[in-house]
């Protein structure tokens, strides 16, 4: 163990963090500004500030519907296919979507339905792209330092996720186009680094023979294995309720009033809190007591997002947004490393792609909700409903799936880190 190495020696997983990055730093980037611009052409042609809400509310159905209907599938191809060049091939339609997205914007010719369209076609790409890259990191380092592999690879995830908005925000007050300019340069720097990664194994699929049975097998595994069922439904119900991101544009403009530099601000703080979180770990990885650990830190995220909801104070707000951030960063360390490594690699494309479409669920079905809350109760209630429910979901999930409270390391099953058995002898043994 003293000589392996550390994942960034390795050429292959170096070029991939830096893909999964960009692309992540690239969507999240462009989603901010995608909302932005609906809720202000929705505004500026006489809506109200809850007919507003609503269109963010449309903003994330229509993203969240091809990655429910795809994701599934997607899980599949990641398992079958060469999971570098199925990402590169989804990357290229997010290029055309932030390119078309600038030139719309530097012409003055967007409009809701175009940012309607774009929102269809990126759901769709992301649907792709997720899983195969979330699986491909464990492919490309030694068993050994798989588990520092992993939490990197969450790291660089979480972090695009939280920073993406705060880039796309300052953009946007230079330029409205900017973002998107920048958002299509970091597709292309992430198409890129996909092209530097050398030939990886695929692992071979056992079980059914049928397409759709593999994809039943997965959805199975994620159902009897407790550990990553309670991880993956925590962050499904948490972040769905707690969606404020979603209603950033609505503060910026009508609550807190600080317009679109506040807007920037808003995005940025919570990337605050969570590369601070991200640089800890870098220097002190989290070793024990992970699953209560990553209870807490989700009952912290809903109290924090709680404080944002009900404030009015400009400060107050990017402080409980801060909090937000590194919260947020600290339970995605813990669920993501563990989710991949309590699932055996001829799964993990599509275990992961259960996980990203929670993930979608929780974020783009999300920001449905609470857009519609929003335009139905107004923006707080909406906000602070959904950091109480956060909290609640803890207290259901520390009763419910008790392995969550119990579980001290990131340390897999031995069957899986011995790769001996079936799927069929892994699903019966997490049971026992």
């Amino acid at each position: 163990m003293a000589d392996a190495p550390h994942p960034f020696q390795i050429p292959n997983f170096r070029a991939y963090w830096a893909s999964r990055l960009a692309m992540t730093l690239g969507q999240y980037a462009m989603m901010l500004i995608i909302g932005w611009q609906a809720y202000n052409l929705a505004r500026d042609g006489g809506m109200s500030v809850g007919g507003a809400s609503g269109q963010l509310a449309i903003i994330g159905l229509l993203q969240f519907v091809p990655l429910f209907l795809l994701t599934p599938f997607a899980g599949l191809a990641a398992d079958r296919f060469d999971r570098r060049n199925f990402s590169r091939l989804m990357l290229l339609v997010q290029i055309a979507c932030a390119g078309a997205l600038a030139t719309f914007t530097w012409l003055d010719a967007m409009s809701l339905p175009i940012l309607f369209v774009i929102a269809v076609l990126l759901g769709i790409g992301r649907a792709f792209a997720g899983p195969a890259l979330a699986a491909l990191a464990p492919n490309l380092v030694p068993r050994e330092v798989l588990p520092n592999a992993i939490a990197l690879s969450s790291i660089a995830w979480q972090s695009g996720m939280i920073v993406g908005p705060a880039i796309g925000g300052y953009l946007y007050v230079v330029e409205p186009a900017l973002p998107y300019a920048a958002t299509f340069a970091l597709f292309l720097l992430s198409f890129i680094a996909l092209g530097f990664i050398g030939q990886v194994p695929r692992p071979k699929i056992t079980g059914s023979p049928r397409p759709i049975g593999q994809v039943v097998e997965g959805l199975r595994y994620v159902r009897l294995n407790k550990m990553v069922l309670g991880a993956i439904t925590l962050d499904l119900f948490a972040v769905f309720l707690a969606g404020a991101t979603a209603l950033f544009p609505v503060y910026a403009r009508d609550v807190l009033d600080v317009g679109a530099r506040g807007l920037s601000q808003l995005a940025a703080a919570p990337a605050i809190g969570a590369a601070l979180t991200a640089l800890w770990f870098s220097f002190k990885p989290l070793k024990n007591n992970v699953g209560p650990k990553m209870l807490w830190s989700v009952a912290l995220f809903g109290l924090a997002t709680i404080i944002f909801g009900f404030s009015t104070w400009m400060p107050l707000s990017l402080a409980a947004l801060v909090v937000v951030g590194s919260a947020d960063m600290f339970s995605v360390y813990i669920r993501q490393s563990l989710i991949q490594l309590h699932t055996p690699d001829d799964m993990r494309g599509r275990v992961s792609s259960v996980s990203m479409l929670t993930i979608s669920a929780s974020n783009e079905f999300g920001d449905f909700f609470s857009g519609g809350l929003a335009w139905i109760f107004g923006p707080i209630f909406a906000v602070v409903s959904g950091g109480i429910g956060a909290i609640a979901t803890v207290l259901l999930w520390a009763r419910w799936f008790p392995v969550l409270r119990h579980t001290r390391t990131f340390d897999p099953p031995d069957h899986l880190v011995d790769d001996a058995e079936t799927p069929e002898q892994t699903l019966q043994e997490t049971l026992t």
